[in-house]
């Protein structure tokens, strides 16, 4: 008798407990309180979107830069090489470089292509009526005609230097060199040493050789016989198979002078330019701090419209306790509640981060890059952010006493 008294009591207890919510439903419950107050979700949900708009922006514009950054490289090559000369082991006693420089290092093995460089004491100007002294920064340099081939240059307008025009008065001049000048397109004539010569050609940007940009280059020939150039290079450039750069590196010094191969520095110039990459986010930590303040605030803006809404809709949740929703209803009605409203600012900051990026992208010629890591990253920490910001609001409409909220109503 008692077994079956005590059957029945459990069954009872069985039959009264609350039933569990549907993923459905949890979600219906917990959107209820967004669309009654559209206004105010639309004003809460502006930081949250501010905040990682902000951050995704920033990372964007970065990696956009860095990939620009590298497509140059991938289409420059890493595999150009200059050897010039280093520092004297005695004090004020200059070194040069062998005249046939460039032809020991063509003979390198895993050398395919290389060229040279040589300062010219010279000066250019527009015409001979400027002084001597306004030269604009310009170095005037004999140049090989297999240069242009080595640094992977091109002419913006006219033509290089070859085997005709490099033993007459012709020069080209690098892009910063020609605007200084005032030349906008071959065929102008400048004031170069004690006359005239002929721009043939204006380069087009080198990044991998910004000394030649803000110089006038003549023919080797042209320079010995008209400016009294020495003949001796000041930059030897070099092109090697990816597969020999390292073995180049360690041959260059010694093979162009094998006695003193000290006096010799070889330099890597792709090392800037890579350098240039890696540094490219160096002050994104400040800007991600910003933006990260700002997803702070918006995430105690969404802690405070829950707090106001527990507040407002003390009746609904006494209603729905005395009907028989259990605490654990409560809490992740709430929760869920905070966590759309967290999310809705998130995905509106990420369109609008990666909107940001793509004009930016636009306007500098960049290509598009917002990494995946960064969106995935940013819409979590709106979760985490939704989460925190809604357990406190959530735990305190739980534990409101249905016969207390609804007296209050």
């Amino acid at each position: 008798m008692a077994r079956h008294r005590f059957a029945r009591r459990a069954s009872a207890r069985r039959k009264l407990s609350p039933a569990r919510l549907s993923p459905r439903d949890v979600l219906h419950v917990g959107s209820g309180g967004l669309r009654s107050r559209p206004l105010r979700v639309v004003l809460s949900a502006l930081g949250i979107a501010i905040g990682i708009a902000t951050m995704i922006s920033v990372v964007g514009v970065s990696a956009s830069s860095q990939e620009q950054l590298m497509r140059r490289l991938d289409r420059l090559g890493t595999d150009m090489l200059v050897a010039s000369p280093g520092e004297s082991m005695f004090a004020g006693e200059d070194v040069k470089l062998p005249k046939n420089a460039a032809g020991k290092v063509g003979r390198i093995d895993g050398v395919e292509e290389a060229g040279a460089t040589g300062t010219v004491d010279t000066t250019v100007r527009r015409n001979d009526k400027l002084p001597e002294e306004e030269s604009g920064g310009i170095t005037v340099q004999a140049a090989s005609q297999e240069l242009l081939k080595v640094v992977r240059g091109k002419t913006a307008s006219g033509r290089w230097l070859n085997g005709a025009n490099g033993r007459y008065p012709a020069v080209v001049l690098g892009d910063v060199a020609a605007q200084r000048l005032g030349v906008g397109q071959a065929g102008a004539q400048v004031w170069l040493g004690d006359r005239y010569f002929t721009v043939v050609g204006i380069l087009a940007p080198l990044p991998l050789a910004p000394e030649l940009e803000r110089s006038a280059l003549v023919g080797w020939d042209a320079a010995e016989r008209l400016l009294d150039f020495d003949g001796h290079p000041t930059s030897v450039y070099e092109r090697s198979t990816d597969d020999s750069v390292s073995d180049v590196r360690g041959l260059l010094a010694p093979t162009i002078d094998p006695e003193n191969p000290q006096d010799v520095k070889v330099t890597d110039p792709s090392a800037k330019l890579q350098a240039k990459a890696a540094s490219e986010g160096a002050f994104n930590s400040l800007l991600l701090g910003l933006g990260g303040i700002a997803l702070l605030v918006g995430g105690v803006g969404v802690a405070n419209t829950m707090i106001i809404s527990v507040l407002e809709r003390r009746y609904e949740i006494g209603l729905r306790r005395s009907l028989g929703a259990a605490c654990g209803q409560i809490r992740i009605q709430f929760v869920t509640e905070s966590l759309l409203l967290s999310g809705l600012g998130g995905a509106v900051g990420v369109v609008l981060g990666a909107a940001a990026t793509g004009v930016f992208a636009h306007v500098d010629g960049l290509p598009w890059v917002v990494p995946l890591w960064s969106v995935a990253g940013g819409f979590g920490a709106t979760l985490v952010i939704g989460t925190l910001a809604g357990l406190y609001p959530a735990v305190r409409a739980a534990r409101l006493s249905p016969t207390l909220a609804l007296h209050a109503a």
